[in-house]
């Protein structure tokens, strides 16, 4: 089984988000960047079904500007074979969407023969989880959603789980397939100075967007991006007696 593993170029999780001056988009001009954590969960999972001799080869997949290669190099680092680099320019780039990212993946499919898409639930920028459902609906594929486990089924078939409001939610989906990873997964493994070395000698292959003929243009329009409002100061008391005033005053509970 050859699996292609979505990696996306996100701004740091531990980065705190500032909205542009003109409330077009954020700032990512000069702020840390990394691999989405979501992604780095699919591709750990990847890596490991290729540790269990459950997979053939792990290849990371990136749409983005020039420097989407330092996170494919990345993945290299963590374990993948190989990578593929679909490249825009940085304008366009903050223009990708994920129907655009799903038709690219589709095209890449279907040249290079992949037998499953694993990637991230959602990335943390935009939060759509749309990529992995549409993925499916092009590529006519089951879809297994939301990832907490994955075991294998014999046969071709994989089981995989996911956690729901009611409890666990287990499906067998047959090859090939597409898979979106949960939180709860896996944890991903940190990329050793070796591997960094190593990496740099793996294969990373560059496709520029329009030898796929997928049309960038946007199907929704971001009208306005605004800070959530700024959450006022709380305060101590001395006793519950005080509390239970101070309630009272703000009309929280019943004289």
């Amino acid at each position: 089984m050859r699996i292609l593993v979505g990696v996306k170029r996100v701004v740091d999780y531990a980065v705190k988000i500032r909205v542009k001056p003109d409330r077009s988009g954020v700032v990512t001009e000069g702020v840390q960047h990394s691999m989405n954590p979501f992604d780095e969960i699919a591709l750990e999972e990847a890596v490991k079904l290729k540790e269990k001799k459950l997979a053939t080869e792990v290849v990371a997949f990136s749409l983005g500007g020039p420097k989407s290669a330092e996170v494919l190099r990345t993945a290299l680092a963590k374990g993948a074979d190989k990578a593929i680099h679909v490249q825009v320019s940085d304008a366009e780039a903050g223009k990708v969407e994920s129907f655009h990212v799903a038709k690219a993946l589709k095209k890449v499919v279907e040249l290079e023969k992949f037998d499953a898409v694993f990637l991230g639930k959602q990335a943390i920028d935009d939060d759509s989880s749309q990529t992995a459902p549409i993925l499916a609906g092009l590529l006519d594929w089951p879809q297994a959603l939301y990832a907490s486990k994955v075991e294998d089924a014999g046969n071709g078939h994989v089981k995989v789980t996911r956690e729901i409001d009611g409890g666990l939610d287990t499906i067998k989906v047959k090859t090939p397939f597409v898979l979106s990873a949960d939180l709860r997964l896996n944890e991903p493994r940190y990329a050793t100075l070796p591997n960094i070395m190593k990496a740099k000698k793996k294969p990373l292959k560059n496709i520029p967007i329009k030898d796929l003929a997928v049309d960038l243009t946007p199907q929704t329009e971001t009208i306005e991006v605004t800070e959530p409002p700024v959450r006022q100061a709380g305060g101590f008391v001395e006793d519950v007696a005080t509390l239970v005033s101070k309630l009272k005053e703000k009309g929280f509970v019943k004289a």
